[in-house]
Order: structure tokens, then sequence, then C-alpha cells
């Protein structure tokens, strides 16, 4: 059973106020975290002066997809041959060596949910991996994880060039809809032949995922920027029962109060950088602090590369500026996407029990002069200055 003790840090736990401390870890887990523990340990890690947080998770990314420094011929994010491709996955694009992955390392991030672009109405399987093996299938948590849409000026924009549909936005949401309509036909189709006795030998990889969807194994996650494309997403899961997760959801805050209502969470950004279509002409960095103080689950997202994943924390950091609560901001890069994703068992705070995913910094995260020293995965280091 390998031991290290990471010794005299200012631990952020997330789940309670920060303390200076210690963190044993065995075999990867979190196995006690105290002042001053008078335990032995392998190995001893001295992080005085340093800030412990959890590991960033980034529910929202295109890192490994659409990969750096390599020119077109390697961007494998969008299948746009086809506005309705659930069948594909993210996993069998996925790169391990893009070289932003070390850089994303570097600026904290240790979980991400990799998804398709949004060219498509239907876009295909995202997966939720974790930034510390060469090798895919270790690095993934869980797959699919959700189903990739989107609404809006991507896929208009895509196939009206193609002259075919959708070239509007009545257009996407008659994709979808029609997708569903023949999931559910097809789900049909499945319990007949079961009642019957017969063996069902119809099987459509296309209506397999819709199926998970409809039966809430996975959510729909919906890119949708502008009021009303929120607002025929969350009409488009009420009609079929899906669950729903908004992707980018930048005028989200004109519509708080509906959303807190249909109780939707939201993954917002990215908010860096140039607005670069009509539907981001009103993004705002205040909408963090109103979406929060709605009391809205919602995370960060870098959409990466769109904002480089290694520049997290600064991306938070820019919205203190406009009136949100460092201890929100916080928890949007870490127990807030855990919970978005599910995965808030074993991650997004420093607790007993949960994995040792742990980011030592040079200073307080939103300091841009901090830097990360180490990051570690299941108590490996993976990422040292």
């Amino acid at each position: 059973m390998k031991t290290l003790l990471l010794k005299n840090g200012y631990i952020y736990p997330i789940s309670r106020e920060p303390f200076v401390g210690d963190i044993l870890i065995e075999d990867g887990i979190i196995k006690q975290i105290g002042e001053n523990l008078q335990v032995k340990a392998e190995e001893v890690i001295d992080a005085t002066n340093k800030y412990i947080l959890p590991g960033f998770i980034d529910a929202h990314s295109h890192i490994g997809l659409f990969e750096e420094g390599v020119g077109a011929a390697y961007q494998d994010g969008n299948e746009a041959t086809d506005p309705v491709t659930p069948q594909v996955r993210a996993i069998d694009a996925f790169y391990p060596e893009d070289a932003a992955i070390k850089r994303a390392l570097s600026g904290g991030v240790t979980t991400v949910m990799i998804v398709p672009g949004s060219a498509n109405p239907i876009g295909g399987q995202g997966a939720i991996l974790k930034l510390n093996s060469q090798l895919t299938d270790e690095a993934i948590l869980r797959e699919p994880a959700g189903l990739k849409m989107a609404l809006g000026e991507n896929p208009k924009r895509v196939y009206g060039s193609y002259n075919k549909t959708p070239s509007t936005r009545l257009g996407n949401a008659a994709v979808i809809r029609d997708y569903f309509t023949k999931v559910r036909n097809y789900i049909e189709k499945k319990k007949s032949a079961e009642k019957e006795g017969k063996a069902f030998t119809e099987t459509d990889i296309k209506f397999e995922i819709g199926e998970k969807v409809l039966n809430k194994q996975i959510p729909a996650r919906i890119h949708a920027h502008r009021k009303d494309d929120i607002l025929t997403a969350i009409r488009l899961s009420e009609e079929f029962g899906f669950d729903l997760v908004i992707e980018h959801a930048t005028e989200a805050y004109k519509i708080p109060d509906f959303i807190k209502e249909k109780n939707i969470p939201l993954i917002l950004g990215p908010l860096l950088g140039f607005r670069t279509k009509l539907e981001t002409r009103d993004m705002r960095f205040e909408s963090i602090k109103i979406i929060n103080e709605k009391g809205i689950l919602a995370s960060l997202m870098s959409d990466h590369p769109v904002t480089h994943l290694e520049h997290a924390s600064i991306q938070a950091a820019t919205a203190l500026r406009y009136g949100a609560k460092e201890e929100d901001l916080l928890k949007m890069l870490t127990l807030n996407p855990a919970k978005i994703l599910k995965i808030e068992k074993h991650l997004g705070t420093i607790d007993e029990d949960k994995d040792a995913d742990l980011v030592l910094w040079s200073g307080h995260p939103f300091d841009p002069r901090s830097v990360v020293e180490k990051t570690l995965i299941n108590g490996i280091v993976v990422y040292e200055l």
C-alpha cells in the first residue's frame, strides 16, 4: 500500500473552510486530512506556503479532438457530413498526446468531459476522462457520458452552406425532434418484440444511444447560446422527457428565474475572447454573478481550444472584477462540474475517501502570478514545474 503525505499546506477543501494542514494518501485515495498528522508515509511532500486545491474539472472540452499545432487535417471533433451522427464517439478521435494536455495539467486541470463539436444538431457521444494516461482506455471514467447536440448558428451555418436541412433554427429543432421520435418508435419495436417473445434483430447504433438518453441513463448536452435556443432546448427536453445540460448558456442570465424553476444545470463559457458570432454579442462576465445568486447549478468551461484549458483559473478570476464571489468561482471549477457530471462521490472536493486528484499552487490560483508546482492524479505526480 503506497502512502504519500502532503505536509503543512494551505488546504482549500471546497466542502469547508480553508485551513493549514496535512493530507495522507493511500493507493491514490485521500485517507486522512487534518492538522499536524502524526503518521508515517513512504513519501513526504513539503507543502509549506503552498495552496492545495482539488484538480479542476472542465465539463465541456474538445481537448485531444481539436489538436494543437497540427493543422486542419487532424481536427477530428466534427463529423460534419450528416446532421444526425449520434453513433460517433469522442473517444475514437481523442489523441492522448495532444500537446495541450500537459499545459492543461500545468493549469491545474485534471478531469475533462470531451464532447464533439457543434456542427450537427445531433453531434455524438461525449466521455469523461482523467488526463493521466497515454492510453485513452485507461483515462476513461465514464463513456458514454452524454449525447452532444447543438442549436443556433453552428448547424444552420454548416448545412445552410450545403443548401440542406437544417439551414434555420426551425430546421435545427425539427432535426432533433425527428430523431427522438424515431428513437421512441425504435424503443416500442423492441418492447413489442419482447412481448411476443421474439428476438429483436433490427439493432441500430444511432438509436441505441438515443434510447439511453430517453431512459435518462445519460443526459442531452445541448449547445445553446441565445435565450431563444435555451428555451428551445428546454422545450425539447420536456417534450421527450430527457435530462438536459445547457452548454455555453451565454444569455442564460436573461432568464435566470425560469432556468432555476426548471432546475437545468449550466456550463457557462467561454467568456474570455472575441465575440465571434451574433449569438454571443450579449456575452457578459456579469452573468456568472447573476446565475450564482439565483442558486443555479453552474460550472465554467474553457471550451478548449477556444480558450486554453491552462487558463481556466484566469477566466474564473476575471469574473471577480464583475462581482462574482471567490467561493462560488472555486466551486464552478471543482464541485459544481463534478455534480453536473455525477462524479462528485469521487472528485470535486478534498475529503476522505475521494480520489487524490490534487494541485499544489505557489499561491492562490486566482492570483495571476501563481503557478502550479505539482499536479497529482490518483496520488501520482503527473506534472511538476
